[in-house]
């Protein structure tokens, strides 16, 4: 594997994380009645779509090809808080959780590549701006639970 392969294996892995956080956010507006939660939701998945943009364009300039789709696990993810939902007494609450777990996973997997010593300045420029929006995002979510 060389060096450009290297990037593109974990922005490609981003990518796909970044596709499941926008499915899953779609999922989530669909199931809360919050106007607040709904336009919460819809505002982190078109960053979400924005990000898998901004991420394709800094793999097409290293010559890599992007993945398409949503993640297995993603799915699984989303099928999981569709069923935790719909059983749910407090459907919002429990769509709140979950967007905080996967928030804060999310944080984790962008400091993880941030860290690697080999990273373009380019690519950490852009996965810093992502990974700061998260963490500004995941702030936002934790204030909502505590009103929900």
């Amino acid at each position: 594997m060389n060096y450009t392969d290297k990037i593109g294996n974990k922005l490609n892995e981003l990518l796909e994380k970044n596709y499941d956080a926008e499915a899953g956010y779609k999922l989530a507006k669909d199931k809360v009645d919050s106007n607040a939660l709904k336009d919460f939701f819809d505002r982190q998945q078109q960053e979400r779509y924005n990000f898998g943009h901004e991420l394709k364009a800094e793999m097409k300039s290293f010559g890599q090809e992007p993945d398409k789709g949503t993640s297995v696990k993603g799915d699984l993810h989303r099928t999981w808080m569709n069923i935790k939902s719909t059983f749910s007494s407090d459907n919002e609450e429990a769509i709140l959780e979950e967007a905080i777990r996967g928030e804060k996973a999310a944080v984790e997997e962008y400091n993880e590549i941030i860290n690697d010593t080999t990273l373009p300045p380019s690519t950490r420029n852009i996965l810093t701006k992502h990974r700061d929006s998260i963490q500004s995002s995941l702030s936002r979510v934790d204030a909502m639970e505590e009103v929900h």
